[in-house]
């Protein structure tokens, strides 16, 4: 009998969800072949199996949540054959075990990249060759995506995936239902635009656990609640100037850049425990995403060295793998800065939350038409309100303002 203990999918979060066992208990498994499918945070990866043998005890059921290590399912192996984790030359041998163990943990540690959606290039939880599982007959659609089609009645069997390898996106289920092939949605009354219908929920509310994206993000505010000292400044960048065909976004993030360069310790890191901050280079800004399944935050790598069409191809790569949930792990980790664009949806100023161990973020309110005096009278401009929330514990506010005051300076330029 061996015990396999839900691996560390190679994103360092500490549980992931079950989403679909392949197998049950009783059932026989070839070492490869996929056990589970698990949603973490960031993606929905399949698991396989390291060994070959009947499947004695699974330790969680669907939609139950597993912590990293914990078991996942217990192996009779027969005195058959031990699994590709002990065929493999090049997999590192494990202490010699007792005669007196009946039961050996494995470590459950996955190697390698792992891809997102459905359909997803498997890795065993040892080091080994790749191995590409046939795709299942039930649609490719990341989990926002189908919450999409079942919210709007759109059966995704009937959509044309244009994703990578298949994947439907949640613009290929936006334009079924433009074709009209989807379910017809309240029809507008005279030239008047269809009112938004409230959500149908049952006279006592729902109570749901939280899940993915979601969970995730309860656990970083949580953690910055307990270890960050906030301090938001609040300001207006005066962009009446700017010459036809600014990217907005750019602009913001080369405003970001120039505000690195003048006060470079607002780019980098705070460890509280040792009281040691490490100031960074190069610049990756994390930007927060609102998904239907809770903020997805993606990092764009080094927006020092890219020009405005460089970092408009960047963010727009970004922008697609986000909302199609098939954007890779290592492209969300290791920021030094972080950017809420929350303005996009509504408001004017916030308090952005840092997630540690990042010391900064900058928020964009909604462009505003503001009555501003000038000399000999007053003159309707165009302005960018912002907030930017430091770590009190190791940025001063005269670094910060310093920082906000070069960024807000490059943002009034004309281009």
């Amino acid at each position: 009998m061996k015990t396999f203990n839900l691996p560390d999918l190679g994103e360092g979060l500490p549980e992931a969800e079950i989403v679909k066992w392949h197998v049950k208990e009783g059932d026989t498994i070839e070492a490869d072949e996929p056990l589970a499918s698990v949603e973490t945070a960031k993606a929905v990866v399949d698991v396989p199996s390291p060994y070959s043998g009947k499947i004695a005890k699974l330790y969680a059921g669907e939609g139950d949540i597993v912590e990293t290590h914990k078991p996942l399912v217990d192996f009779d192996l027969g005195g058959g054959e031990a699994g590709a984790a002990d065929q493999n030359e090049t997999a590192k041998e494990a202490p010699p075990e007792k005669a007196s163990d009946a039961v050996r943990e494995d470590s459950g540690t996955v190697v390698g990249q792992m891809m997102s959606s459905d359909e997803v290039l498997e890795e065993t939880a040892v080091v080994r060759k790749k191995k590409r599982q046939k795709a299942a007959a039930r649609p490719k659609a990341a989990p926002a995506v189908r919450a999409l089609a079942k919210k709007e009645g759109v059966d995704l069997n009937a959509v044309e995936g244009t994703g990578k390898n298949g994947l439907i996106t949640a613009d290929d289920v936006q334009r079924h239902m433009q074709s009209g092939q989807a379910a017809p949605a309240a029809a507008a009354t005279g030239a008047r635009a269809a009112v938004p219908q409230p959500h149908k929920l049952p006279a006592g509310g729902i109570k749901e656990q939280l899940r993915g994206p979601r969970r995730a993000m309860a656990q970083s505010m949580s953690r910055s609640r307990d270890e960050v000292m906030p301090c938001t400044l609040f300001d207006d960048a005066d962009i009446n100037d700017w010459l036809p065909g600014q990217d907005i976004t750019a602009r913001v993030i080369r405003g970001i850049v120039a505000g690195c360069h003048a006060e470079p310790g607002l780019n980098g890191f705070f460890d509280g425990a040792s009281l040691t901050r490490q100031i960074m280079t190069r610049i990756d800004v994390a930007m927060a995403v609102d998904t239907p399944d809770g903020l997805i935050v993606p990092v764009l790598r080094d927006v020092g060295n890219k020009d405005g069409a460089a970092l408009r191809a960047a963010l727009n790569q970004l922008k697609e793998a986000t909302r199609n949930r098939t954007v890779a792990p290592e492209d969300m980790r290791d920021y030094t800065i972080m950017l809420s664009n929350f303005g996009m949806l509504a408001g004017r100023y916030a308090t952005p939350v840092i997630v540690p161990p990042a010391v900064a973020i900058i928020g964009t309110g909604g462009i505003q038409h503001d009555v501003v005096p000038v000399m000999g009278g007053i003159e309707v401009h165009k302005r960018i309100p912002l907030s930017l929330t430091f770590d009190h514990r190791c940025i001063t506010g005269g670094e910060a303002c310093r920082f906000f005051g070069a960024m807000i300076k490059d943002l009034r330029r004309a281009q």
